[in-house]
């Protein structure tokens, strides 16, 4: 007979949804949790290409039905096949097979903890805790909007209640107010967090600084990284601030020992290359042009000062998890929850505007570091122990 565990997990799932963004938290908060090696990953995907742009904000479930009868009508010529973003053999995130796999299992192997992020992750999820209630705890990061009694628990940025307050409310249409806030206050299952969870704990960024040992730990110091994501809706921005970002690097270059620039998948090939031209042929700055390993983590281990233009939520998340100076460059122009986050960040003096005037050699400040995604592991571990189950790692 399989022997009946004690209420202990040993292993997860993530549900993820083929984004880097959402998939990082689901994997940061697991590994805090001590299951780095063991987590399955399953994967919401929607048809991609052509039309399905304009389709996205329809519910997956519909959104391949429909893209399924327009190929019938129209063919295949103008609408791509739906793909798996990155890693090609993760399964299909199906509620009714990883639901039965709990309840098969739970007596060999215990509780199954699920970890899911993103919109289109929600109905899965929500639809395995429903099927399996006894054998699944369920974790949702980011905000679902309404139903949080269909999880555990719900992680969360503050930010995204920012939609709730008098201020706030009075900048929407009363009749789009439900479609774009959260339907009610944080209830007692849910984690409010500061910024984003991530991958960047401090095991993760020992290996970095191991790895990238040859290639940074030899550059002048100080070292600045320089992180360009791309324009939002809620942080538009376009050509002209980075022209001013160039000034603004070009002044403070002289205090610099060497410059390291990065730039994301949402970089407008316009953006890149105006910082290409101005800074390609400077010998005390570098620019990763996206071939061979991403350089990422080892900035965040090696970096004396990071520079991060406003939109990405993940990039000043992690910077801010380092304890090290973080300017912020755009955030004047962020509205609405973003706005909210910029300001949070400044309030509790992790992150700075950044001006051009910074001496980087003799500014060194320091915050206490945010530790979002410890404190968030530490709060489902508090809510497991509630229902009388453990992390068993």
């Amino acid at each position: 007979m399989p022997e009946i565990l004690d209420g202990a997990i040993r292993r997860a799932v993530v549900i993820g949804n083929g984004f880097a963004g959402a998939e990082n938290q689901c994997i940061g908060l697991v590994r805090a949790l001590g299951f780095s090696n063991r987590h399955s990953l399953y994967r919401v995907t929607r048809p991609r290409g052509g039309i399905n742009r304009w389709l996205k904000w329809l519910p997956v479930s519909i959104h391949k039905r429909l893209d399924s009868v327009i190929r019938m009508i129209c063919g295949k010529s103008r609408f791509q096949t739906p793909h798996k973003i990155g890693i090609s053999n993760v399964l299909d995130a199906d509620a009714h097979h990883i639901a039965t796999m709990a309840r098969e299992t739970f007596h060999k192997d215990g509780p199954l903890l699920v970890v899911a992020s993103g919109r289109d992750t929600i109905s899965v999820a929500s639809s395995i805790k429903r099927l399996a209630p006894e054998n699944v705890f369920l974790v949702q990061i980011q905000h679902p909007r309404f139903q949080l009694n269909r999880f555990d628990l719900v992680i969360t940025p503050r930010h995204d209640y920012f939609p709730l307050t008098p201020h706030a409310q009075r900048q929407i249409p009363w009749f789009l107010r439900r479609w774009v806030t959260p339907w009610e206050p944080p209830g007692h299952n849910v984690v409010l967090t500061v910024g984003a969870l991530h991958q960047a704990d401090s095991a993760a960024l020992r290996v970095a600084a191991s790895a990238w040992h040859n290639e940074l730990a030899t550059l002048p110091k100080p070292l600045l990284v320089v992180n360009v994501g791309g324009p939002t809706g809620n942080c538009p921005y376009d050509v002209d601030l980075v022209k001013k970002l160039v000034v603004m690097l070009q002044n403070v270059l002289w205090s610099c020992g060497s410059i390291r620039i990065s730039f994301s998948r949402r970089t407008p090939e316009k953006i890149s290359k105006i910082l290409v031209k101005e800074f390609a042929t400077n010998p005390k700055v570098q620019i990763w042009d996206g071939e061979g390993s991403n350089p990422h983590m080892g900035h965040l281990a090696w970096a004396d000062a990071f520079v991060i233009t406003a939109d990405s939520v993940s990039m000043l998340s992690e910077a801010c998890s380092t304890g090290k100076p973080v300017y912020v460059i755009g955030a004047e122009r962020c509205t609405w929850k973003f706005a909210d986050f910029q300001n949070s960040l400044q309030k509790q003096g992790v992150a700075r505007p950044f001006t051009g005037n910074e001496n980087m050699t003799a500014e060194s400040w320091s915050y206490p570091p945010l530790n979002d995604t410890a404190e968030a592991a530490s709060q489902v571990v508090a809510a497991l122990a509630q229902r009388g189950w453990t992390i068993r790692a």
